[in-house]
């Protein structure tokens, strides 16, 4: 998963503190794995030196201060490119591709187009493995019957996925 891009498609819905988007990442993403403050501070660092959110404020407090991080347009439009790209079919797609779609739903873009872009890559994928396997050995076959069979798990579950699309929506924006 990109955490740069997860803390981005959290800012499109208002700027943030980084403890602010800390708790919206590990509310939304990080039940099993939840981000550590340094990680968000040297995330937001890196994306702010690369133009991809600004500092919108800085408040004063008992301790350090508190900046208040923006999205750019720039940010924007990576966020945009980064959902559209689909993610290169491996074992652990839905961790990433959940989030992608959590993160579409949440910016109000079409998820389902995300499940689908994803689709016909799984699709290609399987046709370039399909034709490997009818020319291969049998080790080659035996490798590309594991890899076909966890593309097909991935293809039931993007399908699985778009049928509860609003379902989904309605849990994640309340």
């Amino acid at each position: 998963m990109s955490i740069g891009h997860t803390l981005l498609g959290l800012l499109e819905s208002g700027p943030r503190h980084g403890y602010d988007l800390k708790r919206a990442f590990d509310e939304k993403f990080g039940h099993d794995r939840p981000l550590h403050y340094g990680q968000v501070y040297s995330t937001m660092s890196r994306l702010l030196k690369h133009g991809l959110v600004e500092v919108d404020g800085i408040e004063a407090g008992d301790g350090p201060e508190r900046k208040r991080y923006a999205i750019t347009e720039a940010g924007i439009t990576d966020v945009a490119r980064w959902l559209a790209t689909p993610e290169k079919p491996e074992p652990y797609l839905q961790s990433t591709l959940y989030t992608k779609v959590v993160l579409a739903l949440l910016t109000h873009r079409d998820a389902g187009d995300i499940l689908d872009n994803q689709r016909s890559e799984h699709l290609r994928s399987m046709r370039i493995l399909t034709d490997r396997k009818r020319k291969g050995d049998l080790a080659d076959q035996l490798i590309c019957d594991h890899a076909l069979f966890h593309l097909e798990a991935d293809l039931r579950w993007l399908e699985l996925a778009a049928a509860r699309l609003d379902k989904l929506r309605e849990a994640v924006t309340r």
